[in-house]
């Protein structure tokens, strides 16, 4: 089965094909302005693909709390005109293919869920670290996305009276904060080098942000106890990261006497394709 993958972001659409050989047929485009001309491209990657093989569906990973039996996305994101409307009919109507769709988050969970880091477990959680916090809850080896499809949305969680994980636990608002006092516009990635160069103000505000994360791991893990928390996100590549969050979730769990809690804490596998790859393990799976 040769699937068109399709991974909708803010700023580009990335694309594939999906096959018995893995992911081939790579490309991107820029976010369109509006829906009929993101169809358009759609219908053109589609139609390029087909002049080299035969395609069974389209899969695609899209921004936002995805109904993926109701074709429905609700919610917001930076992409507006693919919401509140039945996408996958209309899609479907317009390409001439079975169309799939599910959250991108969730996607990313379940390339590692079956081809990744969490392939050989069973319960886990997924947490993307970004400008926000998103991710993915695995129970059993399937997805659960919850009453009002929030499953996953860890970022919302408050860990202090009026701050959220996304808020304490993001590089892109470290790097925020680490500007408001300094006056100096940095990323992320140049607070971690300027803490590494004893920068203390970076210092300061790295040891903050590996103190967010970690509070928030401590809270799903005592929620959930999973077998593993797989972490996504740039910040993943940073061989430093999983050891230190490893040593402050155990500090907080031995405060709290918890110290019989296991925490396996792992690097994500995947990283810009992971999407691609779960939209068609979500395409083929749901229609098993």
């Amino acid at each position: 089965m040769n699937l068109c993958v399709i991974d909708i972001g803010g700023s580009s659409v990335k694309y594939g094909l999906y096959g018995e050989n893995g992911l081939g047929h790579k490309g991107s485009f820029k976010t369109p302005d509006t829906y009929p001309l993101m169809k358009e491209e759609l219908f053109r990657v589609l139609s390029e693909m087909k002049k080299e093989t035969e395609i069974s569906g389209a899969a695609i990973s899209a921004p936002g709390a995805v109904d993926s039996n109701q074709g429905y996305i609700g919610g917001l994101s930076a992409v507006p005109y693919i919401h509140h409307f039945n996408i996958i009919e209309d899609l479907e109507s317009f390409l001439g293919i079975p169309v799939s769709i599910e959250n991108d988050a969730n996607c990313a969970a379940l390339a590692e869920l079956y081809e990744g880091a969490a392939r050989d477990v069973n319960d886990v959680l997924f947490m993307v670290i970004g400008s926000g916090i998103g991710g993915a809850v695995i129970m059993d080896r399937k997805l659960y996305k919850g009453r009002n499809l929030f499953g996953g949305e860890f970022g919302y969680m408050l860990l202090t009276e009026k701050d959220s994980l996304s808020s304490l636990g993001s590089p892109v608002h470290m790097a925020r904060r680490y500007s408001e006092e300094t006056g100096v516009e940095v990323e992320g990635s140049e607070v971690f080098l300027r803490a590494e160069d004893g920068d203390p103000v970076a210092v300061k505000h790295v040891e903050s942000l590996i103190d967010g994360l970690a509070r928030g791991i401590f809270n799903l893990s005592c929620t959930f106890n999973p077998d593993r928390i797989v972490i996504g996100g740039g910040i993943s590549r940073r061989e430093d990261l999983i050891p230190r969050l490893l040593e402050r979730t155990k500090w907080y769990l031995s405060g709290k006497g918890a110290e019989g809690l296991e925490v396996d804490l792992v690097p994500c596998t995947f990283r810009s394709e992971a999407n691609l790859i779960g939209a068609a393990i979500h395409f083929r799976e749901s229609r098993k």
